[in-house]
């Protein structure tokens, strides 16, 4: 008789009501104890484990939960600190110092996770790792002790930890596995002797594009792991299907495969073709933990069944296909909200815990699947006219007809800007005050005259702050805008908003993701007034800013059953209208970010391709109309741009601005490998850290990346919009920033 039971992890670390973000912030203001910290942020995770208790979850994830970032808590955990904070003996001083910098030392490496808009510290692998802390024995110890929740801890698991750490040279990577295999040994060891039953090692890196010779260092490291050990360790894969699927699953020394089963049928394929191990668990990711959209329980049992079919078991475990973090906690706060036919098609992290109750019990002869009506619903949002207009795209005249140097030539005539012209990228510090009043006027105790005043006071401001500290493009700080993705969808129809759906970006920076729940359009402009505000506040030119179509659709939940091609071309053709409009108003320059490019490339190399040749399409999409004296520029943020730049290339923008300051300015050498010949703006300084930088080093980065770049193309700008800081520290950084621009102009004029 076939069995289900039911296992999660990566629930959300945030807090229902972002009670981390607060006990964060109020602490690095100085405003909470230690000990009152430490309270505040237990109750957190007491209550997401609990909460999952309550929800009859059998095997329920410990360890994941984490202040700043979890492989941020492993590499420290494994004695792995960077140089600059090696003096710091109290850890959480050392903890908060490696995450967002000192006064003495910038903060560590930050870069994307996978393809998701999570952001982790790159542990740096100076030294041979050693364990310092057992967090998955005290986590462990933690929830049994205090809670009465046996649990099963989670750890990154080795390999995952290495392919994304820095600082070792290649021929090191399997004696450093086979040494990070040793401390896990020991880990789980602890474990054992404790108590622990199960623990679950995640390698999402198992998806990638692996050699013969990687999946026998994995093998092997496992067989260390995992020798003379009485403790059942899970292997939980996820973000794609698993790599060298026969070899892997037949061969890892474990009890059991975790395998995404939402992702797409690659999964399910591999079982069909090479079956299952007698010997080893299947853990089925069968509900998502990347999107918003509703389980279909027909599709879901459907596939249970059959997996008990293929493989013979007489038990597997449902899960979760993905981490829960990239989903907002709970829709409670959403009804009465969001359009009840949209709040129809959700489900966020705590009814992901419901649907696998109800699919464990349907399994199991307890209960039946609830009816559904989703496809009805999907089908009465339908909008022909956008579809059409996205049919009619010439996919191979798509891009502006003149070419660079003829449409440089015909900017600098117009724009007359000195040698390494300096900008910002585009928000200004948002401070309480701005907050307040966008707030107030969201619910209605502000009027709209009164709020677009304010507005307006705050761009006179900004704009005058430019003057003052001589930048030479100017922008309007974005004060009305709550974030870069959700303004913009906020102005779009086929978009939706939660009230409180918020997943965390990194730290104690959270962002709420829009629903595209329909075809998207454009039913009237958007920026065109604010920037044209600004641009009459000002001989200086100010630039139009705008969120590209790639980032605005990996940044939202966008629906699952709509070709992801052809949504961004939607988007694409709806910031054509508002790019045509701003150019009409005569905005001269129009910056079209896509921080997100490198973040959407699929996993797998042989998907790449693909997404690599829309992207491109919809970016070119956006401003292909537009006169060659029209200056577009793009951003993009902490990436491993490497084998895609080509492509960045074809993009064609005529100013790319990029995400550098914590990688040290490396990524610049790259493009000079592809002779990159037009303007770039390269971060130097890094905004998500409170450090301000000194002239010195704002020059250093400049001088090393002009010894790859041409100075005559070289814009220099901070790394990120300045949002998220506070103006007691943009002012004196952006002022030394302007110095140094002015003092590299006087050497190399």
């Amino acid at each position: 008789m076939s069995k289900a039971i039911t296992s999660t992890f990566g629930y959300p670390k945030i807090g229902e009501n972002r009670e981390l973000k607060r006990a964060l912030e109020t602490f690095w203001a100085g405003k909470l104890t230690k000990d009152d910290f430490f309270k505040q942020t237990e109750a957190v995770n007491q209550k997401r484990l609990e909460k999952q208790k309550a929800a009859e979850i059998d095997l329920i994830g410990s360890n994941d939960f984490s202040w700043y970032d979890s492989l941020l808590d492993l590499a420290l955990s494994f004695g792995i600190v960077p140089e600059g904070f090696r003096d710091i003996e109290d850890p959480v001083e050392l903890y908060f110092a490696v995450a967002r910098g000192t006064e003495k030392a910038p903060a560590a490496e930050m870069t994307k996770w996978f393809d998701t808009n999570y952001h982790y510290i790159v542990p740096e692998i100076t030294g041979l790792p050693v364990l310092k802390e057992n967090r998955a024995l005290r986590s462990w110890l933690e929830a049994k002790e205090k809670y009465g929740i046996e649990t099963t801890p989670s750890l990154i698991g080795p390999f995952t930890f290495l392919k994304l750490s820095k600082g070792y040279g290649s021929e090191a990577f399997d004696s450093l596995l086979a040494t990070l295999a040793g401390i896990y040994g020991q880990i789980l060891s602890e474990l054992e002797q404790a108590g622990a039953k199960t623990v679950r090692l995640e390698e999402p890196a198992l998806a990638f594009d692996l050699s013969e010779k990687e999946i026998a260092a994995v093998i092997a490291a496992y067989g260390i792991i995992t020798k003379d050990r009485s403790v059942s360790v899970y292997v939980q894969t996820y973000y794609e299907s698993l790599s060298h699927y026969e070899a892997l699953v037949k061969g890892l020394p474990v009890q059991g495969i975790g395998l995404d089963f939402c992702i797409n049928g690659e999964n399910f394929e591999n079982i069909k073709t090479y079956g299952f191990p007698e010997d080893k668990v299947l853990i089925a990711g069968v509900v998502s933990g990347r999107d918003v959209w509703k389980t279909e329980y027909q599709k879901a049992f459907a596939l249970i069944r059959d997996l008990f079919a293929l493989t013979g078991k007489s038990e597997i475990i449902l899960s979760n296909s993905s981490p829960l973090y990239h989903l907002p906690v709970s829709l409670n706060q959403e009804k009465g909200y969001l359009e009840d036919k949209v709040l129809a098609l959700l489900s966020f992290a705590d009814e992901r815990l419901e649907e696998l109750n109800i699919l464990k019990n349907a399994v199991n002869g307890k209960g039946e699947l609830p009816v559904q009506n989703l496809d009805e619903i999907r089908k009465s949002f339908k909008n022909e006219a956008v579809q059409k207009k996205v049919a009619a795209i010439d996919v191979k005249n798509v891009g502006r007809k003149a070419p660079f140097a003829e449409r440089l030539a015909l900017q600098k005539e117009i724009l007359h800007l000195p040698l390494f012209p300096t900008t910002t990228i585009g928000s200004y510090p948002q401070t309480a005050e701005v907050r307040k009043n966008r707030a107030d006027y969201k619910n209605g105790r502000k009027s709209t005259a009164e709020y677009l005043e304010f507005i307006q006071n705050e761009t006179k401001n900004v704009i005058a702050l430019q003057e003052k500290l001589d930048i030479d493009v100017l922008v309007h700080g974005e004060f009305e805008r709550n974030d870069m993705v959700e303004y913009f969808g906020e102005h779009f129809d086929g978009f939706a908003f939660t009230k409180n759906g918020w997943v965390q970006s990194y730290g104690s920076r959270y962002v709420k993701p829009p629903l595209i729940y329909s075809d998207v359009s454009r039913p009237k402009p958007i920026t065109v007034d604010s920037i044209t505000y600004a641009q009459s506040l000002t001989d200086r030119p100010v630039k139009g800013m705008l969120t590209g179509p790639v980032t605005i659709l990996s940044w939202s939940f966008y629906r699952k059953d709509i070709p992801k091609k052809e949504i961004a071309w939607q988007i694409a053709l709806a910031l054509r209208e508002e790019v045509t409009d701003l150019e009409k108003a005569g905005i001269k320059i129009i910056q079209i970010d896509e921080p997100a490019f490198r973040e959407a490339l699929p996993l797998k190399k042989s998907k790449q391709r693909e997404y690599l040749d829309w992207a491109v399409i919809a970016f070119k999409l956006t401003n292909e109309q537009t006169a060659p004296a029209t200056q577009i520029h793009t951003h993009m943020c902490y990436s491993e741009f490497g084998e895609i730049l080509p492509d960045i290339y074809a993009m064609d923008s005529d100013v790319i601005s990029i995400e550098a300051s914590r990688s040290k300015g490396e990524i610049i050498a790259e493009f000079h490998q592809i002779r990159y010949d037009h303007g770039i703006g390269l971060g130097v300084y890094d905004i998500h850290s409170p450090r301000v930088p000194a002239e010195s080093e704002i020059e250093d980065i400049v001088e090393k990346s002009i010894a790859f770049i041409d100075k005559k193309l070289f814009w220099v700008n901070p790394d990120c919009g300045l949002k998220t800081r506070a103006y007691a520290e943009t002012i004196p950084s952006l002022t030394h920033m302007v110095e140094a621009a002015k003092k590299l102009r006087t050497k190399y004029r």
